[in-house]
């Protein structure tokens, strides 16, 4: 189904973005014994909802690529050495990825990533943007959080967002959108456009998604970092969505229900929308 509002097409809010940078991982909770994410439904990595839209390339946005990033993966927590190894990150080695966080009740942050990444994809499918994944399905390992950045970066994509929910205290709650700081010699070129991504991003999520701005961390629902690959080695504008909190009991029941995903999906498909249509 064609996602795009008319007044989508027309307008595109602009906003400056807030600054803070906490230290850790992007969805920091304790370590599990699991994979990052997965993907996998259709021959093209695309859920199939029986219903036709305009082919790529057919709609208002057919000439834009996105790139969608499920965060972690279902293999990983059978892989701890691969997904342990250090990868250079442009300031720094980190882990080439880990297994995620998960709700009290374990609802895997990884398959969350998954299903609602889907639902983007086809979204934004309907009106006619390339849609390229970062994994094929959520059984598998990886990939590293290097390998994610250069998908993007090949497909010289119009915008890259990275999904992921945070394992923060079970007492917080809310979304926060992950954006670059500045890196010498790697980032300077995509913050302020990463910038523009993270404000149409978090005021279209705000509204159709039902989540408040985290209360945890973060200022006002956005977070600048210059410690993440996945944003450190990207060349195109990318932000990390950490949808809401899976460790509190009022977060978690939104993002397990599947009416919620369908109504994010398509608030998270309306933001990159509207960032594809400011130039």
């Amino acid at each position: 189904m064609a996602l795009l509002s008319f007044a989508v097409l027309w307008t595109a809010a602009c906003s400056a973005p807030a600054d803070g940078a906490p230290e850790g991982d992007p969805t920091a909770a304790p370590p599990l014994p699991g994979p990052e994410d997965s993907n996998g439904e259709n021959d093209d990595g695309g859920a199939d909802d029986g219903q036709e839209g305009p082919a790529n390339g057919d709609g208002p946005l057919g000439d834009r690529v996105v790139v969608i990033d499920p965060g972690h993966n279902g293999g990983n927590a059978e892989a701890a050495s691969e997904i342990n190894s250090l990868v250079e990150v442009g300031n720094g080695e980190k882990a080439c990825d880990t297994v995620g966080s998960e709700t009290v009740d374990g609802h895997s942050e990884h398959e969350f990533n998954w299903d609602l990444s889907l639902l983007v994809k086809e979204r934004l499918e309907a009106d006619g943007v390339k849609v390229v994944l970062t994994r094929e399905d959520n059984e598998s390992v990886g990939p590293c959080i290097d390998e994610r950045a250069e998908i993007g970066n090949t497909e010289e994509a119009d915008a890259a967002l990275s999904i992921h929910a945070d394992g923060g205290p079970e007492s917080g709650r809310g979304f926060h959108v992950i954006t670059p700081g500045e890196v010498p010699g790697l980032t300077e070129d995509i913050v302020e456009p990463s910038a523009l991504l993270a404000e149409d991003i978090r005021r279209e999520y705000l509204e159709g998604g039902d989540i408040p701005y985290a209360d945890y961390l973060a200022d006002e629902g956005l977070d600048e970092r210059t410690d993440l690959g996945g944003l450190n080695l990207s060349t195109v504008p990318k932000v990390f969505l950490e949808a809401g909190n899976m460790r509190n009991p009022e977060d978690a029941e939104l993002l397990t229900d599947p009416d919620w995903q369908a109504d994010a999906a398509d608030a998270i498909a309306r933001g990159l929308a509207s960032y594809l249509m400011r130039d």
